[in-house]
């Protein structure tokens, strides 16, 4: 695989600060899924979501499958709370490019995992018979099971949980290539 082509796509797209991990060192974990049924306001309200996705054990060996995933660093900091979910949706939208590019430019296993839930359409119909934009909505990894906390500081990267707005978000998107 040429890794250079995907990280000039990367960049091309505005997005410096990536990383390269294999699938067996994702964490992938029981946690995250409770904390969206018990934690989650969203849990059950998006096709993108649980329980509308696979089990943790399919999650495992989708991972797995994956030589090369691409971890993206995106930070924010919003000053109205209000604005994070267009903000989520926009940068959702423009990941989902290098998605294309990378399944374009010769990789037929890309595919991305949002840096935050799918909020392509202001109302979701909460399944994925009648999603209205199957083809652009994708799961974030919490969705999946991910531990993004371990995950990334594998990686080196920063990540704390917030105690209010004022902080910068550390989030992070997986495109997922060979």
């Amino acid at each position: 695989m040429d890794i250079s082509k995907i990280e000039s796509i990367i960049r091309e797209n505005g997005y410096e600060d990536f990383r390269w991990l294999s699938g067996v060192d994702v964490a992938v974990c029981q946690w995250p899924r409770f904390k969206c049924m018990f934690g989650c306001s969203t849990y059950g309200k998006k096709g993108t979501c649980p329980p509308s996705v696979p089990s943790i054990e399919e999650c495992r060996k989708f991972f797995n499958e994956y030589e090369q995933i691409a971890v993206i660093h995106i930070r924010g900091k919003l000053d109205n709370p209000e604005d994070r979910k267009e903000w989520s949706r926009k940068t959702n939208i423009n990941l989902l490019k290098l998605e294309k590019a990378a399944f374009l430019s010769g990789h037929p296993k890309a595919f991305l995992l949002f840096m935050d839930e799918c909020r392509i359409c202001d109302e979701c119909p909460g399944n994925r018979i009648e999603c209205k934009n199957l083809h652009l909505s994708r799961p974030c990894p919490e969705a999946l099971g991910v531990d993004v906390f371990s995950t990334v500081r594998k990686l080196g990267y920063p990540i704390e949980v917030l105690t209010d707005y004022q902080q910068e978000m550390n989030r992070y998107s997986f495109l997922m290539i060979e």
